[in-house]
């Protein structure tokens, strides 16, 4: 419980940072005098109604997020608008056992077991309403890794 604690207070200090540091946007001229300063008030859903969704045929390996360099997770997209492809690798001492997809008030969405034979996850997003999802991956050995997805 602390855990799942943790990650949500985590995601809700993270999403206020991030709207912080857009709040408020200049233009400028071609002289570069500031001829217009906005204060947003909605940045987040205006940033993601301008932003241009890719629309893949076929996923290629290239189309894939990872945590880091070395990590093994890999998911697309993010945002998300209808459902969320997860893949990481098999490693026998330490695969993963289950999925959960936690809604911002700290409730279970989504849980999917008996993950141990296989290595990606499709999770459908169409049902729930525009904003943000923590999804957490539980490994045998008792790690964790949490994904901050968007739904559009």
């Amino acid at each position: 419980m602390n855990k799942i604690f943790t990650f949500l207070l985590f995601l809700c200090c993270s999403i206020s940072q991030a709207q912080v540091a857009d709040r408020i946007t200049f233009s400028y001229d071609d002289a570069g005098n500031q001829i217009q300063r906005i204060l947003c008030i909605d940045c987040l859903t205006s940033k993601m109604a301008n932003e241009k969704t890719k629309e893949i045929t076929a996923l290629e390996e290239g189309d894939l997020l990872k945590f880091s360099e070395q990590d093994v997770i890999s998911y697309y997209p993010n945002p998300v608008k209808e459902e969320l492809y997860l893949q990481w690798e098999l490693i026998e001492s330490n695969y993963v056992s289950s999925i959960k997809v936690y809604g911002l008030n700290g409730q279970v969405l989504q849980s999917f077991s008996n993950l141990e034979k296989k290595n990606n996850q499709n999770i459908a997003f169409q049902t729930y309403p525009t904003g943000m999802y923590g999804v957490i991956l539980f490994y045998k050995n008792g790690e964790q890794k949490s994904i901050k997805i968007i739904k559009k």
